[in-house]
């Protein structure tokens, strides 16, 4: 099995409004993202998935949705934009941008210490190997 990485960056800010507990508070991050790829065989010259490719969506995406953005006015976040959230936005959103790209599973960092990561059910059939 061959694994890509593809890593972003964004700052947001946030509130977890069903949440009892200091994230309750409007606060902020500088987040680190890892977007995943992985299968079996390699394509056009012996790459998985080219990197540049996956590293467009995915700054495409952070520009128009999430970099310097109250989190909490993102509808899709219904009030609760955790990291798990977050994780399974960008996902939902690359595998629709790169629908021939084998994406596998998307981290979110809050901080160095602490990440979310999302991976899809392997009996979605939109999931990808």
């Amino acid at each position: 099995m061959y694994y890509i990485r593809v890593e972003a960056e964004f700052a947001a800010a946030h509130r977890i409004v069903h949440y009892h507990g200091k994230c309750e508070r409007f606060h902020g991050h500088n987040y680190k993202v890892r977007v995943w790829a992985s299968g079996e065989s390699l394509g056009e010259g012996g790459m998985l998935v080219d990197f540049g490719i996956v590293k467009a969506a995915l700054r495409n995406l952070i520009d128009e949705s999430l970099d310097h953005r109250d989190l909490n006015e993102v509808p899709v976040f219904e009030d609760d934009p955790s990291a798990e959230r977050i994780a399974k936005f960008i996902y939902d959103r690359l595998r629709d941008a790169l629908p021939k790209v084998p994406l596998s599973a998307v981290d979110v960092f809050e901080t160095g210490a602490s990440m979310a990561r999302y991976v899809p059910d392997p009996a979605d059939p939109r999931a990808r190997p």
